[in-house]
C-alpha cells in the first residue's frame, strides 16, 4: 500500500489521516459512478422490456387471452431466483423484484382488454 512519508526526513513511510479521507473519497466518487451507470442500465433495460409487455398486453387483448400467466410467472420467478444465485444477489430479493414488475406488466395489460 503506497503511503506518503512522515515530517521526518528517515522516518518511516505513513498515510496521513487527510491522505486517507481524500483516498477513500476518490474510491466513493468511483462507486458512485458505477452506481449511476448501472442506475441508467436498469432504466433504460426495463423501458425496453415494458415495450415488449405492451406488445404482449396488446396481443392479449386482440386474441381475448387473460392478463396474466401463472405458470409463466411462476417459471419466470423461478428463473430470476437461480440468475440472483449465480449473481451473488439475494435470491427473495430478486422475486420481489419481479412480482413487482409482474404486477405492473399485469395491469398495463388490463388496461389494453378495458
Amino acid at each position: 500500500m503506497p503511503t506518503r512519508s512522515s515530517n521526518r526526513k528517515d522516518g518511516p513511510l505513513t498515510e496521513t489521516a487527510s491522505d486517507s479521507v481524500a483516498r477513500a473519497a476518490e474510491l466513493l466518487k468511483g462507486h458512485r459512478e458505477s452506481i449511476d451507470r448501472l442506475d441508467a442500465i436498469l432504466v433504460y433495460t426495463l423501458g425496453e422490456r415494458f415495450k415488449h409487455t405492451q406488445s404482449v398486453g396488446k396481443l392479449k387483448a386482440q386474441h381475448d387471452l387473460p392478463p396474466s400467466d401463472p405458470a409463466r410467472e411462476a417459471a419466470q420467478i423461478a428463473r430470476l431466483e437461480d440468475l440472483a444465485v449465480q449473481a451473488d444477489l439475494d435470491p427473495e430479493f430478486a422475486k420481489k423484484f419481479l412480482n413487482f414488475i409482474i404486477a405492473e406488466v399485469i395491469q398495463h395489460h388490463k388496461q389494453h382488454q378495458a
